[in-house]
């Protein structure tokens, strides 16, 4: 039985390697996933386009803007005039808050009375104006503070403390989320398309007259698969680590065995594809439509408490909402398997759920 699968398993790996298009497609695509979600698609809010209308003209004032540019999070592109002015520049879209200090600010400031700056912002982006507001707001209490103010924060110290992703940075919230994703997109498209290439060219016929048992089949074509997925699990976690600097505070051998267990899941539900699949461009659109919904029901780009409480059930079904948990656990707050022991056990009831089913499908099939 060994040797029969270990010479499918060979098979596989020449029939993967020979096709300069397949090999594009297991390495190249993941690094690029990488990269954008490690660069281009983040939630941090910087250099917001920024207008100042200071009517003090004050030291003071002039140190509160100097404070909002140098924290990296505005870049001040006009000083306006009047307050038509800052309509125009909002309006036109040039900017997308502007900061007015009135008149007699440094005076109030200094004698502890209450004095006010208004922050406008463009609401039409409503992410990008609370957080230009919250920028804002923490700069100029941070300044009234150093300085002895009163009366601007009504006595109250205000500490805030963030846990497991101190700076806030998005990059180490998305990164770990890649892994999920391309271990997910690789078995389901590899191992769909596999079978169903099989079926098409006309070899699945020579694969049954060979004394292959259908389990020995199913093994010899998802256990290359699976390495191939493993291997860019660490490939990606290694350029998360010492290319985006991405701490991981967990176990590797705990991420590999959640890796594995979410594998039985990724690998069943390719084996399912190709159970209901004549062509390869079948699988491949098969696999698109299973793995749209299961991204965007996953909590990988939008939390899962903002679905409707009707679609969120559904997600107790999505192999991937729990791999994510696991994945953001392991990294960012070093989590062990006593505290991932539910998400795992859920994980491994689905993938022995989804295999189990695919197989007897599988079978029937043959």
């Amino acid at each position: 039985m060994f040797e029969r699968i270990k010479h499918l398993i060979i098979k596989e790996f020449i029939q993967v390697f020979r096709d300069k298009r397949m090999k594009f497609a297991l390495f190249v695509p993941p690094v690029i996933q990488l990269f954008i979600f490690g660069y281009a698609a983040t939630t941090d809010i910087r250099n917001i386009s920024t207008a100042i209308y200071d009517s003090d003209k004050s030291y003071e004032s002039r140190e509160v803007v100097r404070r909002l540019e140098s924290s990296g999070y505005f870049n001040i592109r006009y000083f306006a005039e009047s307050p038509d002015e800052i309509q125009e520049l909002l309006d036109r879209g040039k900017v997308t808050a502007s900061v007015h200090i009135n008149r007699g600010f440094a005076s109030d400031f200094k004698k502890g009375l209450q004095t006010e700056v208004q922050i406008l912002v463009d609401g039409t982006d409503s992410n990008s104006a609370m957080v230009a507001m919250d920028y804002a707001n923490k700069i100029i209490l941070k300044y009234a503070k150093e300085v002895g103010a009163q009366g601007s924060e009504g006595g109250l110290d205000l500490r805030m403390r963030t846990w497991y992703n101190p700076d806030l940075r998005s990059r180490n919230y998305n990164v770990p989320g890649v892994i999920a994703i391309v271990v997910m997109l690789t078995c389901l498209m590899l191992t769909s398309m596999a079978i169903v290439r099989e079926r098409e060219i006309g070899t699945m016929e020579q694969l049954m007259v060979t004394p292959l048992k259908p389990v020995e089949l199913i093994l010899g074509k998802t256990i290359p698969f699976a390495i191939i997925a493993f291997f860019d699990m660490f490939l990606i976690t290694l350029i998360a680590v010492f290319w985006f600097d991405i701490p991981i505070k967990g176990s590797i051998l705990l991420l590999s065995l959640s890796t594995a267990i979410f594998l039985l899941s990724a690998l069943g539900i390719g084996l399912f594809i190709s159970t209901i699949s004549r062509t390869q461009q079948q699988a491949l659109m098969a696999t698109f439509l299973f793995s749209f919904p299961a991204i965007l029901l996953s909590g990988f780009m939008f939390p899962i408490e903002n679905i409707p409480e009707i679609i969120q059930y559904w997600t107790y079904l999505n192999p991937l909402r729990y791999f994510l948990i696991i994945i953001r656990g392991i990294f960012l707050k070093g989590s062990g398997i006593e505290i991932l022991w539910p998400q795992l056990t859920a994980l491994f009831i689905l993938g022995t759920a989804v295999m189990t089913v695919s197989s007897l499908r599988f079978q029937k099939r043959l």
